[in-house]
């Protein structure tokens, strides 16, 4: 009995649990092509973060929104590295934690701690509307910044929106996404998906669809790269803020019903098999 992706390619663009997500889809049959659109680099060293938590701990603030799971994770062993990491958490637990989607609650449950709201997706612009909803003016607020904006990233930044409502708000640099330094694997990937020899494009991250983008118009194959996701390569999205760069180019994307990669490789496996 064959397989149900048996004979259908599938390009990954993840650098984070590519190899997780690439042996689901090996085991339905698929052919995998991999090249990560993105580098997590990590702020560890960085004085800045240091001094924020020390903050933290000092004078924990009102509420703290962690925006990203891989980012809380790595302030804790940030915090851990640095030997603050007890103490860090018993501050947290003074303030009110809101969480920027599912995969930030999940992290922020496995630190034993407790969010108090998380919306439905993972945008920016509803939490905003919450806090804003409350009235935030004056009040002491703590973000995780994730990654940097593109002009791909149809997003608000998210302090910069609290700024405006009133709040004081900390910012909290703990990463920041960057395009690969080698950009070859990158431009292949964008050859095979231009000349149609893969079957659908996987994204885990709104990032990450931002970084293929900005190759494709450095060299000249963004409109190849929009003809080719508009027709025979389906764009295949984790969740609705990872397509948010394809729909606001009219860019037709699908996903599953919850964002979680185990799905995403179920959803492949329906949409192509």
């Amino acid at each position: 009995m064959s397989e149900p992706l048996e004979g259908k390619t599938v390009a990954i663009t993840a650098e984070r649990r590519a190899d997780e997500l690439a042996t689901m889809l090996e085991r339905r049959g698929a052919n995998i092509v991999h090249a990560a659109a993105i580098h997590v680099l990590p702020l560890i060293d960085d004085s800045e973060l240091e001094s924020a938590t020390e903050s933290i701990i000092e004078h924990p603030p009102k509420i703290v929104v962690i925006s990203t799971g891989i980012g809380f994770r790595g302030w804790l062993d940030a915090a851990e590295e640095w030997g603050i990491r007890d103490n860090f958490v018993a501050a947290l637990r003074r303030s009110r934690i809101i969480a920027r989607g599912p995969k930030a609650r999940g992290a922020i449950r496995g630190a034993g701690l407790r969010d108090e709201w998380s919306p439905a997706t993972e945008a920016s612009q509803e939490v905003a509307d919450h806090l804003a909803a409350e009235g935030v003016s004056s009040v002491d607020i703590a973000v995780q910044l994730h990654g940097v904006i593109t002009e791909w990233e149809p997003t608000i930044h998210l302090g910069d929106a609290l700024t405006e409502l009133g709040a004081h708000v900390r910012p909290v640099p703990v990463y920041r996404w960057i395009r690969p330094v080698d950009q070859t694997p990158l431009i292949g990937l964008l050859t095979q998906i231009i000349e149609r020899r893969v079957d659908a494009v996987t994204f885990t991250s709104a990032p990450a669809v931002a970084s293929l983008l900005s190759t494709a118009k450095d060299n000249g194959l963004l409109d190849a790269f929009l003809d080719a996701l508009a027709g025979p390569v389906a764009a295949i999205c984790v969740g609705p803020v990872t397509s948010a760069p394809l729909d606001a180019l009219g860019v037709p994307t699908s996903m599953p019903s919850r964002a979680r990669l185990g799905a995403l490789a179920k959803f492949v496996t329906e949409q192509l098999g």
